[in-house]
């Protein structure tokens, strides 16, 4: 957790922007990115010329080499060492207002090579907004206060910075709630042989959370030089159609010292992925609504459920997408689990009877609040392509830790952790009647229910037997009530006029 005084200094850098004029979330969100990136160049360059120094050497393609660039909108040439941080921020206001906007900002959209391109390449189409001098200095003050050498500190930064962003009521729609993230993580347990993708990454929750886990309980292991690179280069994948996001995702991972992420923009559901049999690992929260025409859908993913549905879409892709025993832990709209069309049914019946549908845990409709009031669940399968679904584990979340209202506030009432400890302790779990929060419901009660997964399907309730009192009882109670209040009034009258 960030400290006191570092969300002083965030809620500093934020307060600057609102009061430059700068009022959309997003667009603070993008300009504090674009600079916390600038910093981190020259940060790096300046650690490695410290290395350098200390051992002898040379740097391979830094990224500010000696000498001068030619910059390509103006023609005119730039020395490389005015463009690092720790050199721009002793300039006078208006001499680093000009080089951030004409120089640097154009050095950096061409950046695109190195262990920084994966950032860089979503840079082409950003745009300078700082309005003023005055606004830059403070925010370059502000982040030059900011330690970017602890990743541990500004990966936590830039999740309170995301909070913030979803706090301000804009663009809600782009973050899964960081503790349902983080129990989805902590229910599939990553490891360092996974290669882990979210095709519908947003701000790349997930495969951030999956890069915390994984550096806090593989510390030991990530010291070895294979491991190391799989880790910072191979293991994490993300795409996005939208590149305000696949910047911000890319900038998440690389202050979780994921140094090169592979975060690309990619219609995930169109017949140009051909991303099949690749990934040990997907965790996501696919688009909810919306529909696409028959002829963009890769025809694979249409031949498990013919559907427009992108929530049907994404379950046919995670399936395809996945290795052999590879796993899958979605979260899903509750229509996903009792809709009746023949799509619906027919993407049921592939979890059931070609792969192992291991669980489905249901969440209350508050969890997404004040964004969406939609009711959902979590599914977990594996790709088997020969079934295996022999009991499917039920779990009805009741409470999550906070209000289900739209204020969110933190509760004592929280399911979560009773999830994971259940999860994965599956032998405990078997016999426990249907009256329990969790259950397990085996394949043949599933296939005659039609492949129905809602909870309420199987979930037994207990009624309690109400006994009522004979009427004649009851009223001849109300009779010696109504007999002691009109004695009770006329002792009260003989008091007054006594």
């Amino acid at each position: 957790m960030i400290t006191g005084e570092i969300r002083n200094k965030i809620d500093t850098i934020w307060d600057t922007f609102w009061t430059s004029g700068i009022t959309n979330s997003m667009t603070v969100l993008e300009q504090m990115t674009y600079l916390f990136f600038i910093k981190i160049l020259d940060d790096t360059q300046i650690k490695q010329e410290a290395t350098s120094s200390a051992f002898g050497g040379k740097i391979e393609n830094p990224t500010f080499p000696q000498g001068e660039w030619l910059n390509p909108e103006t023609g005119s040439r730039v020395p490389y060492k005015n463009m690092r941080w720790s050199v721009f921020k002793n300039f006078d206001s208006q001499t680093m207002f000009s080089t951030i906007r004409n120089d640097l900002f154009v050095f950096i959209k061409n950046l695109n090579s190195g262990k920084n391109s994966s950032y860089a390449t979503y840079m082409r189409d950003a745009t300078f907004l700082i309005p003023n001098e005055r606004t830059l200095i403070k925010l370059v003050d502000g982040v030059s206060g900011l330690d970017m050498e602890d990743r541990d500190t500004m990966g936590d930064v830039y999740e309170y910075i995301l909070g913030k962003m979803a706090a301000s009521g804009t663009n809600g729609q782009f973050r899964t709630p960081r503790h349902i993230i983080r129990m989805i993580v902590h229910l599939m347990r990553p490891d360092l042989k996974d290669i882990i993708c979210d095709p519908a990454m947003g701000s790349a929750g997930f495969i951030v959370e999956a890069a915390r886990y994984i550096a806090g309980n593989y510390k030991t292991d990530l010291l070895k030089k294979e491991n190391a690179s799989h880790y910072k280069n191979t293991m994490f994948y993300g795409f996005d159609t939208d590149q305000t996001m696949l910047r911000i995702g890319a900038m998440n991972m690389m202050l979780h010292s994921v140094e090169n992420p592979n975060i690309q923009w990619r219609d995930s559901l169109s017949d140009e992925n051909k991303d099949a049999d690749r990934y040990t690992l997907i965790m996501a929260n696919p688009p909810f609504t919306g529909s696409l025409d028959y002829e963009v859908v890769d025809k694979t993913l249409l031949a498990l459920t013919k559907t427009k549905k992108t929530e049907l879409l994404f379950l046919a892709l995670f399936i395809c997408s996945l290795k052999l025993g590879g796993r899958c832990a979605s979260i899903v709209p509750d229509g996903v689990l009792f809709g009746a069309s023949n799509a619906h049914k027919a993407i049921r019946k592939e979890l059931v009877e070609n792969q192992h549908l291991q669980a489905v845990i249901s969440m209350p409709s508050g969890v997404f609040k004040p964004y969406a009031g939609v009711s959902t669940a979590v599914l977990i399968f594996t790709k088997t392509n020969a079934g295996g679904t022999e009991n499917v584990w039920f779990y009805d979340m009741k409470a999550d830790g906070y209000s289900l209202d739209d204020k969110r506030t933190e509760t004592k009432e929280n399911d979560i952790p009773d999830i994971i400890a259940r999860f994965h302790n599956p032998e405990a779990e078997k016999g426990r009647s249907r009256k329990e929060k969790s259950f397990f419901v085996p394949k043949t009660d599933i296939v005659e229910n039609d492949y129905d997964l809602s909870i309420n399907k199987y979930k037994e309730v207990e009624r309690v037997k109400v006994v009522y009192d004979n009427p004649e009882e009851v009223l001849n109670r109300l009779e010696q009530l109504h007999n002691q209040v009109a004695e009770a009034i006329t002792e009260y009258k003989r008091m007054v006029k006594g």
